[in-house]
């Protein structure tokens, strides 16, 4: 069958259209993306403000009429943090589900973490043992650990990519003051989530996915010596953090010039590079294995489950 995932999420409205069927890997067919970064567009209380919403009324039509034009069977949409959290949430959700003509899910912060883990489990298989899972969105970063496909622990923080850049990061690029208090708050808001971590065993893989840590890996990591895919990919915590300081004097416009820093990432790939950081050195990381696998993914193979 032909299924569609609509990501609603904090930086782009994302498509991405597969042929799958239980038992069997999904095939990427169609994606399309809109690039909306929506916490440019919330009011001092909270509220997603009316250009914002106009922005993502016609991502939404867009992303609909090419869900149609691909010929999906069947149209999976849900949405995360940016309008979960708005203050003018649900007014939202009920015009974007007016556009799509279904109702629009909208996942909790858990939701997003176990439903990540389930494809990052998939990809690397029962023999990986007990993974580790690090996934940073536009406005949460989702962890994740344990030995199945549900995960012993699952939590989500507010350090976001987009979130993080848009309170701390307002210059381009940004200042040392700014970097610094950036580290500061993502080390304080760690050091209270990995206590829940602390009584798991000390993981065999440690995995980071979404967007944001794939760009990373392919700045300042490197490929799986020998393996037969071109998605093994491995990123030393040394390396980021070398990558760094360069990485946040250069303005957002010339980092596409930069290795794996696509033009949607630009933005805000600074405060993304500082959270990973600090992800890395509260849970003493040294090294992140990469999955091109995460939440869409995980959506669909949730999904082929209950159709098998």
């Amino acid at each position: 069958m032909r299924l569609g995932v609509l990501d609603v999420g904090s930086n782009t409205v994302h498509l991405l259209v597969v042929d799958a069927h239980p038992g069997a890997r999904p095939i990427p067919a169609v994606s399309h993306k809109s690039v909306l970064r929506l916490m440019r567009y919330l009011d001092p209380d909270g509220a997603i403000n009316d250009e914002g919403i106009a922005a993502l009324v016609e991502a939404a039509t867009r992303a609909a009429a090419e869900a149609r034009a691909a010929g999906v069977d069947e149209l999976l949409t849900f949405a995360t943090s940016a309008i979960r959290e708005a203050r003018n949430g649900p007014t939202v959700l009920t015009l974007i589900s007016e556009v799509l003509g279904q109702e629009l899910r909208v996942l909790s912060g858990t939701d997003e973490a176990k439903l990540t883990f389930l494809a990052v489990r998939r990809w690397f298989g029962w023999s990986s043992g007990c993974i580790l899972l690090f996934d940073i969105g536009g406005g949460s970063l989702e962890l994740a650990q344990g030995i199945d496909e549900v995960p012993d622990v699952a939590e989500s923080v507010p350090l976001g990519a987009g979130r993080s850049t848009v309170a701390f990061l307002p210059d381009d690029p940004p200042s040392p003051e700014q970097l610094n208090a950036l580290r500061h708050h993502a080390a304080t808001v760690l050091a209270q989530t990995v206590s829940a971590f602390g009584p798991l065993a000390r993981p065999d893989h440690v995995v980071g996915s979404s967007k944001t840590i794939r760009s990373l890996a392919r700045l300042a990591g490197h490929p799986v010596t020998g393996a037969r895919s071109s998605e093994r990919w491995l990123l030393p915590r040394n390396r980021l953090n070398d990558w760094l300081p360069r990485l946040a004097q250069i303005p957002s416009q010339a980092r596409t010039a930069l290795p794996g820093i696509t033009a949607d990432r630009t933005f805000h790939i600074v405060a993304g590079a500082v959270v990973l950081a600090e992800t890395m050195r509260a849970f003493d990381v040294d090294e992140l294995e990469i999955s091109p696998w995460a939440l869409r993914e995980g959506l669909i193979l949730r999904r082929l489950d209950r159709l098998g």
